[in-house]
């Protein structure tokens, strides 16, 4: 086949980058070569569009185990002689096409990444974003989703204790599936994604090798178009059986000793595991491609490098240890086969019946090796305008605060995602403590010790397009604000980094603000980043038009609770406490769920937020719970005041009573946003301590009212009772989603 740049234009790579590849190999590549070059070289894999950006991210924690990127997924100390490994990763491309395989496969890929350093996956959590719950093509998709994750989490027996799910008109073709996991795993018996020691035998693991994923991670470097459901051959197909063998098994062969090095097979297959163990042990590899085994006859070369079936993996055995490594997975049925040797050469050969088909050195494929690295033009976007030339004053303020209440609980953004969480399993394994009593976020016993895991995923992608450096410090701040309201310390962060098109300066401005914004808020709350996924070309080409998705850098973020007794619940426990809210109202409703659904303006500014403030609200939270002085906590988020009144006297079963005695607008006071804010629940002997502890923090507050049986007033107005307002949160989304 003759190689011209036509055909590297049609693999995804430029101009410049071709001509780098002929001057790394001193010729021009076969097909096979810029097969893999492509692949290593794509956004997906090479983060070559944002890695400059990554690396002023703070990186470095008194917890951290190994350095953000150096290993398949962050690993912190928790103590005891345990350790946490936690990442999130996207697989949006792939399930906007085909969302039920796509979504499977993302938590299969996320869970991998956890057990091939040693660690047990016992958590899964999400964060999802689809379009109109009307459309017929979102509830397609939600479904899907949905099922997918469901069905895979759910065999492959690892619980999904938490997540979250939005719904904008920006997301209607182009949605997001971040899917995060957790393991645990013993100090020392990690196993890292390495090749080393000339000789030492090749293993690929798992499951055979076929067709599906081939280029999937050039698919995931491009836009969405009119014809992607065309590419579906790049989306993989998953098998949670065959995954939970896997596992078993691979932690079975660590304890043998007999493992060098091992790494999952996730995007670009047996190129990126090759490639990225022989670069970090400075080494090479031979590999035959003939002795891989496949599922389909005849696979060329370039298929069986790049497939991304699943549920594989890579490992590099001691040499002589051969025997004890092709018992274990012998004992599980799962395949088990030498396909090379690490070689001295630093480089790897690809041979399939004895034939050389590719030749190319291990360095220049991985990043910081040798891919391309770019910093993008930058030019602030012209919507801002808009943005900022809102005023509430064009607002009028509703005369009837209950109706635009029930209004605004019908919203798809704020109305529960039971129909969503209600298909996983939240409770296999029994370590899942806020199942029955929520929390703000997810507790997850540690079996064997007095300790918790708190995590939870977050991120109000609204914020972050209205301001990409606040938002994105919101979203850290929210993160570490639910998990101090559930009684945790936040200890560090993985990100799932979601933007449209790199080369749209607009949305690398987007991009490099949200990385400042979300650095500057984890050095104040001193969460690393422990590393994570960059997700760019998220956004829908249509009749020549880009339609960039909201920027929407989740977070991932975990903490740890050192005592699973001091868990703080977020519902209302008893008629007669007293309800306080601890921050200030501000006459402020920008970028409130309020101001989307109620009056339908999509453009206004962030909503009130500094995070001094924010940082001191968090340490006398702390101070609280860890005094036992408050009988629940629940922050102030999307649907503001109101909502988060509600979702605390839902869990617990209670009403509400509350005064309005403030001069600003009753809707700002209701339903703004204004960060910063948590609402909390006190018996009244306590009422005392609590305000001298309040006053000795120098933390504003404001006395609300007092928890009663069932009945809801808001200023003196019957709001009914909270069964009422239980039936339609519950079923609201649902309701939406299964209608014809």
């Amino acid at each position: 086949m003759n190689i011209t740049l036509e055909t590297a234009k049609e693999l995804g790579l430029l101009e410049e980058e071709f001509e780098k590849i002929k001057e790394i190999l001193g010729r021009i590549p076969n097909f096979t070569e810029l097969s893999i070059f492509s692949v290593m070289w794509s956004e997906h894999c090479s983060y070559k569009n944002s890695i400059t950006l990554l690396k002023t991210l703070p990186r470095e924690g008194e917890r951290l185990l190994v350095e953000a990127g150096e290993e398949n997924a962050g690993l912190v100390d928790i103590g005891d002689g345990l350790a946490c490994a936690f990442k999130i990763e996207s697989h949006n491309h792939p399930s906007a096409v085909e969302p039920y395989q796509g979504a499977a496969t993302g938590v299969g890929g996320i869970h991998r990444d956890i057990f091939t350093m040693g660690a047990r996956p016992i958590a899964a959590l999400n964060s999802l974003r689809f379009g109109n719950p009307e459309l017929k093509r979102t509830k397609w998709l939600v479904k899907g989703v949905v099922k997918g994750i469901g069905d895979y989490g759910n065999c492959f027996g690892v619980p999904t204790v938490g997540g979250e799910a939005y719904f904008y008109d920006c997301y209607n073709q182009n949605i997001l599936v971040n899917a995060m996991s957790v393991g645990i795993v013993k100090v020392g018996e990690t196993v890292s994604a390495i090749a080393e020691g000339a000789g030492n035998p090749v293993f690929i693991v798992g499951s055979a090798t076929g067709k599906d994923g081939i280029h999937g991670a050039t698919f995931a470097s491009a836009d969405l178009t009119e014809d992607s459901e065309e590419d579906l051959p790049a989306v993989q197909v998953g098998d949670p059986f065959q995954e939970k063998l896997l596992l078993e098994a691979s932690l079975e062969a660590i304890k043998t000793g007999a493992i060098v090095g091992m790494q999952d097979m996730g995007a670009a297959g047996i190129t990126c595991s090759t490639s990225e163990m022989s670069a970090k042990g400075k080494a090479g590899m031979r590999i035959n491609l003939d002795k891989v085994p496949t599922r389909q006859a005849d696979m060329k070369p370039f298929e069986i490098l790049l497939s991304e079936s699943q549920e594989r993996m890579l490992i590099v055995c001691k040499k002589g240890r051969e025997a004890d490594l092709e018992a274990v997975f012998e004992k599980w049925d799962l395949e088990c086969e030498i396909i090379g040797e690490v070689t001295d050469t630093e480089r790897l050969h690809f041979y399939q019946n004895g034939e050389l088909v590719a030749d190319v050195p291990a360095e220049p494929l991985v990043l910081g090796g040798g891919a391309p690295i770019y910093k993008r033009e930058i030019s602030e976007p012209t919507y801002l305008s808009r943005i900022n030339s809102f005023s509430i004053s064009s607002i009028v303020e509703p005369s009837d605060l209950l109706a635009t209440a029930k209004q605004l609980i019908s919203s798809p953004n704020i109305a529960s995602k039971r129909w969503i969480y209600e298909q996983y399993d939240s409770m296999v394994r029994t370590n899942t403590m806020t199942t029955n009593q929520p929390s703000d976020a997810a507790i997850v016993r540690v079996k064997g010790t007095e300790k918790a895991l708190v995590v939870t995923t977050d991120c109000n992608s609204s914020f972050v397009y209205a301001d990409p450096y606040k938002g994105a410090m919101i979203a850290v701040s929210e993160a570490a604000r639910n998990i101090v309201c559930s009684g945790g310390e936040p200890v560090a962060i993985t990100n799932c980094l979601n933007f449209g098109n790199p080369y749209n300066p607009e949305v690398y401005w987007q991009f490099e603000n949200v990385i400042k914004g979300m650095g500057d808020a984890c050095r104040k709350f001193s969460t690393p980043v422990t590393g994570g996924n960059v997700s760019f070309y998220n956004q829908t080409v249509l009749e020549n038009t880009a339609e960039p998705v909201y920027p929407t850098p989740t977070i991932g973020m975990l903490g740890l609770l050192e005592d699973h007794s001091k868990r703080m619940t977020l519902h209302f426990r008893e008629s007669g406490d007293l309800i306080y809210m601890l921050g200030e109202h501000r006459n402020n409703i920008s970028s409130s769920e309020y101001l989307r659904h109620v009056h339908g303006v999509q453009h206004s500014p962030v909503p009130y937020f500094d995070i001094e403030e924010e940082y001191g609200l968090q340490q006398t939270i702390k101070e609280l719970i860890s005094s036992d002085m408050i009988h629940s906590a629940h922050d102030i988020s999307e649907g503001g005041l109101f909502v988060a009144l509600l979702e605390s006297a839902m869990a617990g079963g209670t009403g509400f009573a509350i005064r309005l005695d403030s001069e600003i607008r009753k809707d700002a006071l209701l339903f703004g946003e204004a960060q910063s804010r948590v609402i909390v629940s006190i018996p009244v002997n306590e009422e005392s301590e609590f305000l001298r502890t309040l006053e000795l923090s120098n933390q504003n507050y404001q006395k609300l009212g007092t928890v009663t049986d069932e009945q809801l007033s808001v200023a003196g107005n019957d709001f009914g009772i909270i069964a009422d307002w239980k039936a339609v949160y519950d079923n609201v989304l649902g309701g939406v989603l299964e209608a014809v």
